[in-house]
């Protein structure tokens, strides 16, 4: 395969008096003429190469049919109308209603679609205030984590003049009397690095309604630890600014509050040291309870008076147990605490002072979302969804208890068709890892089978079963699809995460290593037919496993990954991830980066799988240069490996981002491409 001339140049780094070149250094300017020549030509040859595959169309075809579902979200009930998102199956964007009850008509209040020609600007968030009548809502442009928030009155459906800019990474909530809202920001970045520029210094504001954002009141700074972010919550009862303090992705975190009754107070610490991770759930007067890790890995619920100022005044109410306490919501005086158990969900409901009352009964092993909603509330709603489960909504009346099925959509393939199982594999150091793989009922295990194994493997991140059409497409293609649980997620907590991070990131490495070994020990395919993928952190476990193991796969699929491990800290929000791999400005850290970084990995003449690197030209929180230089470094080293006729290809999507938001039509054509690779490439 001819691949497009990519140029290098003579850049060398100085990392403690370790010498490290950047050949494509250049590639990092994803706005400059050289580069987009260079991805209109990786994208020719790209595109070429797959639409010339004759099992592509079909696949599409079938995915286009296992797309075209009914799917809902949860419902909310706030004043005198019940708000969910609908799409009728093909729509590039789900459309926001309002609707008096559960089951009476409806009338649209948001159409995303509405928002572009083209469908790649999405509603990315909502926030209604606590009598129903406004609605706050965030727009994402062509899928970069930056927010533009407006303000919609609910019962005309028309929009205020408020518009809030240049937020990222932050919740919204509103002052219980509806006067406006508190958000968090950073500066207007500099024209032409809005989607490259580091994020540091992020500031809260209180936005009353009809001020222009100028005007909007500070709440809280600190210009002296520009790596520090906020997340605001107001109390049920309006009484308290909650606000979670972050640095990083690290899951420790600090507690300021500051009373809203008293116009002239102060925002005032409340749990510091960042020691162990704190997630508000609830308060009653003034008794605030938080889910956390301190001196409980696997988590534990505890209340917090107001006020406090010593920790001996915490009073656990629900004490850690051999499962991951994953959240928990408060409604009167009952308590609903989600559990995850081998990655795989169970809730129980609790009195107040902890005391078990049940387990809620689910309708089958798998993942289960929501139980949102005000403490007053006499009904909830939760979500629930495994591998070839498409997710059902499900009504909780909180007085009863009862639980009922609110909406389950009907999908073009029989679920009786399909089966999972959950296997362990033991990595390198005798850990037991999980693995969950999802087949037809029919499936020969005699080597043969095409086989995607799927992993994360990072930022205390559970991997749980959940549906996806795609997912499905591969399956009913005759594929097998096993997703591992490594060391480095949250799926056993804190213990776990922290045993892949860091100076022990390898041991995420050995896991996936692992659990592809027994894959084909169980004859569930060959190393020929066994392909790796993974975004993101993920797209960073592929490169660096099959860099590691080029002999273990036939095919990978990095997508949106983390492939500079020297750099990746100098662009957007990448500062943040330093807590989870360590950095380069750190002495001790740079030999362990450079012993796993997938672009520093690739050895010329070696014949490494097929691959197909995906990006997107607007992700703003794994910059697409990572992949860029990835892909450019492979391709030359693929080029000069003898008798290797594995094509190594980049696929760069236009107008979306790090995959949220992305239109369904988008996604279709992106599935069908790497299905058909893999298909084409797995014999």
């Amino acid at each position: 395969m001819k691949y497009p001339d990519t140029v290098t140049v003579d850049v060398t780094d100085d990392y403690f008096g370790r010498k490290v070149n950047d050949p494509y250094r250049w590639l990092e300017d994803t706005e400059s003429e050289a580069t987009a020549a260079w991805i209109e030509a990786e994208n020719k040859v790209t595109q070429n190469y797959l639409q010339s595959l004759p099992q592509r169309e079909p696949i599409r075809a079938r995915l286009e049919e296992l797309w075209n579902y009914e799917r809902y979200n949860l419902p909310a009930k706030k004043g005198d109308f019940y708000l969910y998102s609908h799409n009728d199956g093909l729509q590039d964007q789900s459309i926001l209603y309002k609707a008096s009850g559960l089951d009476t008509d409806r009338e649209i209040l948001i159409d995303p679609m509405t928002f572009s020609k083209d469908g790649t600007v999405a509603l990315a968030g909502t926030a209604t205030s606590d009598d129903g009548k406004l609605i706050a809502y965030g727009l994402a442009d062509g899928g970069s984590d930056w927010r533009t928030w407006k303000v919609r009155d609910v019962t005309s459906g028309k929009d205020l003049t408020d518009v809030v800019e240049w937020v990222k990474f932050s919740s919204i909530a509103w002052k219980p009397d509806s006067s406006g809202f508190f958000y968090c920001r950073y500066d207007a970045p500099v024209e032409g690095a809005e989607l490259t520029g580091t994020n540091e210094n992020q500031r809260m504001y209180f936005h009353k309604l009809g001020d222009k954002q100028s005007q909007d009141t500070l709440v809280l700074e600190r210009p002296d630890q520009p790596k520090w972010g906020f997340s605001p919550v107001v109390t049920d009862d309006g009484h308290y600014l909650v606000i979670q303090n972050w640095r990083g992705t690290e899951p420790q975190s600090q507690v300021f509050i500051k009373d809203l009754r008293d116009d002239d107070a102060s925002v005032v610490p409340m749990i510091t040291g960042f020691d162990a991770d704190f997630v508000w759930v609830a308060s009653v007067d003034d008794t605030h309870y938080f889910v956390t890790d301190h001196e409980s890995p696997k988590r534990r619920l505890i209340a917090v008076p107001a006020g406090a100022e010593n920790r001996d005044a915490w009073k656990e109410v629900i004490a850690e147990t051999t499962d991951v306490l994953e959240s928990a919501s408060l409604f009167g005086t009952t308590f609903y605490v989600s559990y995850l158990k081998d990655a795989r969900g169970r809730v129980t409901r609790h009195h107040i002072d902890g005391t078990v009352i049940n387990e809620l009964s689910l309708p089958g092993v798998g993942t289960v979302g929501g139980f949102s909603g005000k403490q007053d509330a006499n009904e909830t709603f939760f979500s629930f969804t495994n591998y070839v489960t498409p997710t059902s909504i499900y009504r909780v009346d909180l007085q009863t208890g009862k639980v009922s099925l609110w909406r389950q959509p009907e999908v073009a393939f029989n679920v009786d068709d399909f089966v999972t199982e959950q296997l362990f594999c033991k990595s390198k150091d005798g850990t037991k890892i999980p693995i969950i793989v999802t087949r037809k009922k029919d499936t020969i295990l005699d080597g043969s089978n095409p086989t995607m194994l799927y992993g994360y493997g990072g930022f205390n991140i559970s991997i749980t079963p959940g549906f996806s059409p795609a997912t499905v497409g591969w399956i009913d293609a005759g594929g097998v699809y096993a997703v591992v649980n490594l060391r480095g997620g949250g799926e056993y907590g804190r213990e776990w995460h922290e045993a892949g991070m860091k100076l022990k990131k390898q041991n995420v490495f050995d896991d996936c290593i692992a659990a592809a070994e027994l894959l084909i020990a169980k004859k569930y395919t060959t190393a020929t037919r066994l392909s790796l993928s993974g975004r993101s952190n993920g797209g960073l476990l592929v490169g660096a496993v099959v860099t590691q193991r080029p002999d273990l796969f036939g095919a990978c699929l990095p997508q949106v990954g983390v492939m500079d491990m020297l750099r990746y800290h100098k662009f957007t929000i990448g500062w943040a991830w330093a807590s989870e791999f360590g950095s380069s400005d750190e002495e001790d850290q740079v030999d362990n980066l450079l012993s796993y970084s997938p672009l520093h990995n690739i050895k010329p003449g070696v014949c490494y799988p097929a691959t197909l690197v995906t990006t997107a030209d607007r992700d703003d929180r794994v910059v697409p240069g990572h992949s860029f230089k990835f892909a450019a470094a492979l391709q030359a080293a693929q080029s000069v490996a003898p008798n290797c006729d594995r094509p190594t290809l980049i696929r760069i999507e236009t107008r979306a981002g790090h995959g949220a938001g992305t239109p369904v039509s988008k996604q279709i054509e992106e599935y069908a491409d790497k299905w058909a690779f893999l298909l084409e490439n797995l014999k």
